[in-house]
């Protein structure tokens, strides 16, 4: 969990108050509840969810604008020199663009690409159809593209 956190975060301090949090959350969580079934997944998605509120809120006491985009920068994965220069702030743009994603598509973005999950471990996880993950990765991949276009070539 703490790996996952920080992972989203890029902070150990972050990633701690994330684990703190989940940790909270399911202490509190009614003692006469179903036990969890798969309480692997409940946890990485409850971390998932907790970092990216915490990037949040991160963002919305410090804003920074992204860079404006010139008209001739094309929409590949290749990094502009200014953004090699600055992976910092590549890092930093990406995370903003995670916070702003709605709910669902950012939890399963985070798990394919941060934690690594197939679509089908992904999709069972939360009990949806693998062809509804591939799609709602799609979708973010381009959305994700399209607002780090300052940082691609």
């Amino acid at each position: 969990m703490f790996a996952t956190a920080y992972r989203i975060t890029g902070n150990a301090g972050d990633a701690e108050d994330v684990l703190q949090t989940v940790f909270l959350r399911l202490l509190r969580r009614d003692r006469n509840a179903d036990p969890l079934e798969k309480p692997e997944s409940y946890l990485r998605r409850a971390a998932i969810n907790a970092a990216l509120d915490v990037i949040r809120s991160r963002q919305a006491e410090q804003t920074v604008p992204l860079p404006e985009q010139s008209s001739g920068e094309s929409s590949g994965l290749m990094l502009t020199a200014p953004a090699q220069a600055d992976a910092s702030g590549l890092r930093q743009a990406l995370s903003r663009a995670i916070a702003e994603l709605k709910p669902r598509p950012a939890e399963i973005f985070a798990l394919r690409f941060l934690e690594g999950l197939s679509n089908q471990a992904i999709a069972e996880a939360l009990g949806i159809s693998q062809v509804r993950v591939a799609v709602i990765v799609h979708r973010t991949r381009m959305q994700l593209r399209k607002e780090l276009r300052p940082y691609l070539r």
